[in-house]
C-alpha cells in the first residue's frame, strides 16, 4: 500500500522525519506568506511512499513528492502558481486529500487565507504524520453490469480517442456489449475479443468446433470493427512471480499498435514479418491446418507456435461474416485512418460558402493527403468528387456540403500458390512459359 506522510516543522520533533534528507531544506514561511503575514509557518511537506511494494514491486519507492506547499488557501509560488497544499494533492495519482489534519494545536487554522494569519502562525504538527492507507479491498471478481459501465466510457467518442479495444478475458455477453456499444457505436475503433479459456484448455478434439459455436452463438457478432482471435497464452507475470493463462486478444491488438509503430495502420497485423507475439511460453491450444481453415472460414483468427518461428498471428480477419473489402483488418483500419482524417479537415469547411472555392479547397486538401497514402502503398487509386454534380442547388438551399470519396484499398496475401513444374534437360524455359 502507499505510505502518505505530512510534515509541518522540523524543530522540536522527538523523533527525526526519516524522509528529511529527501529535501533540500526544512519547510517554514512560504514568500508570499511571509510578504503578507510574515513569519507564519505555512509550509508543509508531502511524500507518498510505496510501503509494501505494491505499486512499484520494490518496498519504500518513491511514488511522489511536494516540497514547501503551504497552508493557506490562497497562497502562490514564487512562480505565480495555486500552492495551496490541498489544490496540489488532487494532482495526485495515489492519494485524495479529505480534511485538515486534526489536533494540531491552537493557532491559526489550516486552510484559512494569509491575511487570516496576521500575528498569528499556522498550527505545527507536533510530529509528523504518517498515514498508511489498510483497508482496501482487491476486487477479483466483477459483475458484467460492472464491466459494461466501465466500457460505457469508450462509447463516448467525441471526449476519448481511442482506436484499439482489447476486452481481455471478460465473458462473451460483456464481449458482445463492447463490441455492439463502443466498437459498432463509434465506428472510429476496433474491438478485439478471444473465445472463452474452457474453449481452448483441456478440451482436446473439441476446440475449433467449441470456438466456431461461441463465435456463432454467445458473441454472434457481425461486424467489421470486431477481430477475434483463436486463444490463450501462458505468460509468466512478473509482479507477483507466476505464470498465467492469458488471452490474446490484448496480444492482437498489440500487433496492430506495433504496425502502426514499423509501418502503416493498413498493414496487416499478421504473418511472419509483423505478427510474432511475445511472452508466449505456451499456447492453450495450437490449431492445425485444418482447424486453421475452419476457424478463419468463421472468422476466427488463428495463433500457431512453429518452431524455429515463434508464436504467430496467421490471419487478418475481421468478425464481418459477408463478403467484402471490409472483412480485412487493415482495410477496417484503413478507412478508420482515412475517415478521421478527412473529417477533420471537413470540420474548417464548416459555415463557409458552399462555393466552386469552398469545394476546390476540400479537394486540395484530401487529394494530396490520399496521394501520400497511394504511395505508402495504403490504396491502389482513388478519386474525390466534389463539385457541382453532388452539390445542386437542392444540396445547397438545406446548407449542406457532400464529398463522395473513393477508395480501391490494398489488399493483403493471404494464400499462396507455388507450382512446381519438372522439364527435360534440353527444353528450353521460354519456350514451356510461353506454352503455359
Amino acid at each position: 500500500m502507499a505510505d502518505s506522510v505530512t510534515f509541518a516543522d522540523y524543530d522540536g520533533l522527538a523523533n527525526p522525519w526519516p524522509y528529511a534528507s529527501l529535501f533540500d531544506a526544512a519547510p517554514d514561511t512560504s514568500t508570499f506568506v511571509s510578504n503578507v503575514a510574515g513569519d507564519a509557518l505555512d509550509e508543509v511537506h508531502v511524500i507518498v511512499i510505496d510501503q509494501d511494494g505494491f505499486v512499484t514491486g520494490t518496498p519504500g519507492t518513491v511514488l511522489e513528492k511536494w516540497s514547501h506547499l503551504s497552508k493557506a488557501s490562497d497562497a502562490k509560488s514564487d512562480q505565480g502558481a495555486n500552492n495551496y497544499y490541498r489544490d496540489a494533492l488532487l494532482g495526485s495519482q495515489y492519494i485524495y486529500w479529505m480534511d485538515h489534519p486534526t489536533g494540531i494545536g491552537a493557532g491559526t487554522a489550516w486552510g484559512v487565507t494569509a491575511e487570516t494569519a496576521i500575528g498569528t502562525p499556522f498550527a505545527s504538527l507536533s510530529a509528523a504524520i504518517a498515514n498508511s492507507l489498510t483497508g482496501g479491498v482487491s476486487e477479483t471478481s466483477l459483475s458484467s453490469g460492472e464491466v459494461q459501465t466501465g466500457y460505457d466510457i469508450l462509447a463516448n467518442d467525441a471526449l476519448i480517442d481511442v482506436n484499439l479495444v482489447f476486452t481481455g478475458g471478460h465473458s462473451a455477453a460483456d464481449a458482445k456489449y463492447v463490441i455492439d456499444n463502443v466498437g459498432d457505436t463509434r465506428r472510429d475503433c476496433v474491438v478485439f475479443v478471444s473465445p472463452a479459456l474452457a474453449s481452448v484448455f483441456n478440451n482436446a478434439g473439441s476446440e475449433a468446433t467449441d470456438i466456431v459455436a461461441e463465435r456463432n452463438g454467445a458473441l454472434n457478432a457481425n461486424s467489421s470493427y470486431a477481430v477475434m482471435d483463436s486463444g490463450w497464452k501462458y505468460q509468466y507475470d512478473k509482479y507477483n512471480d507466476v505464470y498465467r493463462w492469458m488471452p490474446l486478444n490484448p496480444d492482437v491488438a498489440g500487433l496492430c499498435a506495433r504496425t502502426d509503430y514499423v509501418a502503416d495502420p493498413w498493414y496487416s497485423p499478421g504473418g511472419y514479418n509483423r505478427g510474432l507475439i511475445k511472452n508466449a511460453v505456451k499456447l492453450a491450444w495450437t490449431p492445425g491446418k485444418t482447424d486453421r481453415d475452419t476457424l478463419y472460414k468463421n472468422g476466427i483468427n488463428p495463433v500457431i507456435t512453429e518452431p524455429g518461428a515463434g508464436t504467430i498471428l496467421m490471419g487478418d480477419k475481421t468478425m464481418l461474416a459477408k463478403p467484402s473489402a471490409f472483412d480485412r483488418i487493415n482495410v477496417r483500419r484503413l478507412f478508420i485512418v482515412l475517415e478521421k482524417a478527412i473529417a477533420t479537415a471537413a470540420k474548417f469547411m464548416l459555415f463557409e460558402f458552399n462555393d466552386s472555392f469552398t469545394r476546390a479547397s476540400f479537394r486540395n486538401m484530401t487529394e494530396p493527403f490520399l496521394r501520400d497514402v497511394q504511395g505508402r502503398r495504403g490504396i491502389y487509386d482513388f478519386s474525390v468528387v466534389c463539385d457541382t454534380t453532388n452539390n445542386t442547388g437542392e444540396v445547397i438551399d438545406r446548407n449542406e456540403f457532400v464529398a463522395d470519396i473513393y477508395i480501391k484499398p490494398a489488399r493483403s496475401i493471404n494464400y499462396i500458390t507455388l507450382n512446381f513444374i519438372a522439364v527435360r534437360t534440353g527444353v528450353s524455359f521460354s519456350e514451356v512459359v510461353g506454352k503455359a
